[in-house]
């Protein structure tokens, strides 16, 4: 009993903060401003299937970058000392304490043409190089900014792998890409399904950073949801559509990866 009355505040927060704002996103989607039932708005987002594609896209892209780089990183801080590992973590989340607006005006500054890379290359005689405004410079900063997200979970988990395990793997004759695809990998799945969720998620909806390091020409979904609450085009029932279709989007692949995470698990306990 004291239990559940423990998770009452919980419980209301969630109402009002998640349930009560999630109602109203799919209240005026399906209806028109004077509050009439209609699906115009939903069948209108089909138009935009170019920006929704090129914002999984680029998210996706982002996602795997993000592991290929958390993977091997989060192992070699889950293997040194205590010490050693609450310095790394330290330095992993050190650029987080900044704002998420400054971290991305930094890399303008960084990759514009008159930025810092552009001015080194001058000195051999390269360039300058178009760097700002792409969709590498879009990946760029969704890389930057939610590596750490990929990171942590991963070293959670990893932290939980003795290395007694891995040393009986080689001494039962593996070689380093059969300790980590028989070892590792197994392991380490509920950390890659959370890291996956936890940098795509945020990668497939952000705004500022295409809005900062993309231009106008790699709008993403997020940047036309933000243009039809705040921008000219004042179109709030067609925002909550596109909201919607995005995050029933979301939710598939959420649950996509949490299958395929559970999956594993039941075959590692067979």
């Amino acid at each position: 009993m004291k239990t559940r009355a423990t998770a009452i505040p919980y419980l209301l927060w969630m109402v009002i903060f998640i349930l009560v704002p999630l109602l109203l996103v799919a209240y005026y989607a399906v209806t028109t401003p004077d509050g009439a039932f209609t699906i115009d708005y939903i069948s209108q987002v089909g138009e935009y299937t170019p920006v929704l594609v090129r914002s999984v896209w680029l998210a996706f892209i982002a996602t795997v970058l993000c592991l290929l780089i958390a993977y091997p990183l989060a192992f070699i801080i889950s293997r040194k000392s205590g010490s050693g590992q609450r310095t790394m973590v330290m330095l992993v989340m050190l650029p987080m304490w900044m704002n998420f607006l400054l971290r991305t005006y930094a890399w303008m500054t960084i990759l514009e043409k008159n930025g810092l890379i552009n001015r080194f290359l001058a000195q051999f005689g390269i360039g300058p190089l178009e760097m700002i405004n792409t969709q590498g410079a879009v990946v760029l900063g969704m890389v930057y900014n939610y590596l750490p997200f990929m990171i942590l979970p991963l070293y959670s988990v990893m932290t939980k792998i003795p290395n007694a395990l891995i040393e009986a793997a080689q001494d039962l004759g593996c070689n380093g890409v059969q300790v980590l695809i028989r070892v590792l990998l197994p392991l380490t799945l509920p950390g890659i399904s959370t890291g996956i969720i936890q940098v795509f998620v945020p990668s497939v909806s952000t705004f500022i950073i295409s809005r900062m390091l993309g231009g106008g020409g790699n709008l993403l979904i997020g940047d036309l949801i933000d243009l039809q609450f705040l921008g000219n085009a004042y179109n709030p029932n067609l925002g909550a559509a596109i909201s919607l279709v995005l995050m029933v989007m979301i939710l598939l692949c959420m649950s996509i990866t949490n299958q395929f995470g559970d999956e594993e698990k039941g075959e590692m306990l067979k």
